[in-house]
């Protein structure tokens, strides 16, 4: 009897035990997530729904404290992880261990046309995020470029919806395999600073559907992107972090996103659009704690203490907080509270390489008449380097994307550690741009110049008349109204006087190479004056080794323009048609599908470069392209093949270009457009041949009165080539 009875105790102590290590379903990662999310909900209170609903500090919301569930903690992107802040301020934390590996920006690794820069650098500023146990990354963006003049065009992989689209893809996969949340931006229509807060984009659906959403279509459908931030701007009357239309109607309702929509930071402005239109989490709201009596500012959130009065007084549906609260926690759970999550790594030479290789292929040689460039060391004494960005930092400033970097390396430091001392390098300012101003606490190298311009152009030119080669190193900054957020550039030519310089340049030296950084496309005037001319962008952490790798040739380029470069303003839709800014803070696309390449070859406008144009130091011959069959059956696909052979003398890697244009349509459509790439490597007298894969999806356009996308039997052309206005080889074929 007593043996019985201890057992019995003994089974009775057993149970309760396994019934105490037995975790609830949302802590147990054995179950799936939809399980967990309405278990962990189930055990919520209303309070803590709603405060999970809005910020709690510059960048992190609350999570659920009581019962284990994390906050959630952004950092802005999308080019590094953002230097630690104060709790509620945009000023400096202060930390000694937060500083980044800088990337090159997002024109950079458009201009590479290489979904694997695309994935390792995806993977790079993921592992980063992670390292700094961030679970959401601001970024990456794909606005498209509208106007050479949008001041946040630098942080945007281009003019082209299909380029932007095979690019972000792999970014997008790359980050979340980190356990960190790529949160897309800003969805839909912010292509200009100006007014962004204030204007109200008018766009046909066509253009909508056809060119400024298939980017952000692709990242949600292709890359499962975890999050999606809205912008400020408004579409159809309604401010875009709150639009039924484009949050309800289009992402949730016909891409099926099941991910969380932050809002841009202080986007939000209203709270019963908040509510009802499709955004889950609010940050940033301009708040004044003090004159409204309130201990905590965030409280006073749209959707803060004025959603739970609604709900508590049952002027709102509990589904709707649930709602919400459902897309948040499938975000946590996604990210840091996966116990998979890997821990990532921060800074390291590893991210440094990363940083360098994409710029090498993002670096893009517009010009090389007589072969000027690479820069031959072994027959060179003096190299002049001239201009202010040979020594400017270009990691701070520009908005959001300003970086606190581990290092940068300048230009001119690039150039002078890559000729050692065989080659004498000697540096002129030439130019002197604005003092360098402090962005939230950092402050670049203050590299002030008060001499006259006619000062700095005497020095330029002394130093530059006896040199073997010029290298001209200028083009846009990070200020105000340049390559900027919340401004846009005033005109397309380079500001400072470098026009002018380059002019004069050119008259003391016939080896002048002007190299451009920049997010945006500049005039030329004295484009006939010089041999060379090479765009670079902003490099990040390795520019100078990066540029200097290419113009001394140890590094082919392999570079293309992921937007058109216009000889003027009016040779661009958005400004010959005269609508931006637009007047009254109404703004109508009226180029509507013509962006672009679209619109120069519409209206027959020469560009000064066109989209897609690189060049190379070894020579690539196209032979006749050759499609396996003559009609396309509307369930298969053809394929299509031409020989590419590399007949110079160097290694190097081209990006074949696929367009198809539609010879008749019920509907206006562009001459062609991009369908498909591949960045192939050759070696000298190497030849292989490219294979491109046709379907009738990539024969479909936008019927807006249908609101569906059709493909219509008839006659099509594939254009292969070099460059939208570089084509090689056309082939024909019938969709039956």
């Amino acid at each position: 009897m007593k043996k019985t009875v201890l057992i019995i105790i003994s089974l009775f102590v057993l149970t309760i035990m396994q019934a105490q290590t037995k975790l609830p379903v949302y802590l147990d990662d054995s179950k799936p997530i939809e399980q967990r999310i309405e278990d962990a909900l189930s055990r919520m209170t209303l309070e803590e729904k709603v405060k999970m609903v809005h910020a709690q500090s510059k960048f992190s919301s609350a999570g659920v404290q009581r019962l284990g569930i994390p906050e959630n903690w952004m950092s802005d992107g999308p080019h590094g992880i953002r230097a630690e802040v104060l709790w509620d301020e945009w000023n400096q934390a202060g930390w000694t261990n937060d500083s980044c590996m800088a990337f090159p920006a997002l024109t950079c690794l458009a201009a590479t046309w290489n979904p694997e820069m695309a994935a390792l650098y995806g993977k790079s500023i993921g592992e980063e995020a992670r390292y700094r146990n961030k679970n959401v990354l601001l970024g990456p963006g794909v606005n498209i470029y509208r106007t050479p003049l949008n001041g946040r065009n630098f942080e945007y992989m281009g003019e082209d919806p299909y380029l932007a689209s095979r690019m972000v893809v792999p970014y997008v996969q790359g980050v979340q395999k980190n356990g960190v949340a790529a949160c897309v931006k800003h969805f839909a229509l912010n292509n200009q600073e100006v007014d962004r807060n204030l204007v109200n984009v008018t766009v046909d659906d066509r253009a909508l559907y056809e060119i400024y959403l298939p980017a952000f279509k692709a990242a949600v459908m292709e890359g499962k992107a975890w999050s999606i931030m809205g912008s400020y701007n408004r579409y159809k009357g309604q401010w875009n972090c709150q639009n039924e239309y484009l949050l309800n109607d289009i992402l949730r309702g016909e891409w099926g996103f099941d991910g969380a929509v932050v809002s841009d930071w202080g986007g939000v402005n209203n709270t019963e659009q908040a509510i009802y239109h499709g955004l889950d989490m609010e940050f940033g709201t301009w708040t004044n704690g003090l004159s409204e009596g309130k201990s905590n500012a965030y409280d006073d959130y749209y959707l803060a203490d004025p959603f739970l009065d609604l709900l508590k007084s049952g002027k709102v549906n509990p589904e709707e907080i649930d709602k919400k609260v459902r897309n948040i926690l499938r975000l946590v759970f996604r990210t840091n509270m996966d116990k998979n999550r890997p821990f990532g790594s921060f800074a390291t030479p590893e991210h440094g390489l990363a940083a360098r290789q994409i710029a090498e292929e993002g670096i893009v040689l517009l010009k090389n008449a007589n072969n000027v460039l690479p820069i031959r060391l072994d027959a060179t004494k003096k190299i002049a380097v001239i201009g202010e960005n040979a020594i400017k930092m270009m990691t701070i400033g520009g908005g959001s994307s300003s970086l606190k970097a581990k290092y940068e390396i300048s230009p001119l430091d690039g150039i002078k550690n890559k000729v050692g001392t065989a080659v004498h390098v000697e540096y002129a300012r030439g130019y002197a741009g604005e003092k360098i101003a402090k962005q939230d606490g950092l402050t670049a190298a203050d590299i002030t110049d008060n001499r006259s311009p006619e000062e700095l152009t005497a020095e330029a030119c002394r130093v530059a008349k006896e040199a073997d080669y010029v290298l001209f190193i200028g083009g846009l900054n990070k200020h105000d109204g340049q390559d900027s957020e919340g401004a846009d550039r005033k005109e397309l030519g380079l500001p400072y006087g470098q026009d002018q310089l380059i002019s004069a340049l050119a008259k003391v030296n016939k080896n002048v190479v002007v190299v451009i950084l920049s997010g945006n496309a500049v005039a030329m005037p004295w484009i006939n004056e010089v041999p060379a001319i090479v765009e670079t962008w902003y490099l990040g952490s390795e520019a100078g080794n990066a540029l200097a790798n290419v113009l001394t040739g140890d590094v082919n380029p392999s570079g293309k323009l992921p937007f058109t470069f216009p000889v003027q303003l009016s040779d661009v839709g958005a400004h010959k048609l005269g609508d931006y800014p637009g007047k009254d803070y109404e703004e109508t696309y009226h180029e509507g599908l013509f962006v672009g390449y679209r619109w120069n070859e519409k209206n027959k406008i020469k560009p000064l470069f066109p989209f897609g144009h690189g060049l190379s130091y070894t020579q690539f011959t196209y032979g006749k392209s050759v499609i396996s069959a003559k009609s396309l059956p509307a369930d298969g696909q053809l394929t299509l093949t031409v020989p590419v052979r590399n007949t110079g003398n160097k290694a190097g890697k081209e990006i074949v270009q696929l367009y198809i244009g539609d010879e008749k349509s019920s509907l206006v459509r562009p001459v062609k457009e991009l369908k498909s790439f591949r960045k192939v490597d050759l070696a000298p007298g190497e030849e292989k041949n490219v294979a491109f894969t046709v379907s009738v999806d990539d024969l479909k356009f936008f019927d807006d009165t249908k609101h569906e996308w059709i493909a219509e039997p008839g006659k099509f052309t594939v254009y292969v080539g070099a460059s939208s206005a570089d084509i090689r080889s056309t082939v024909d074929f019938e969709l039956k």
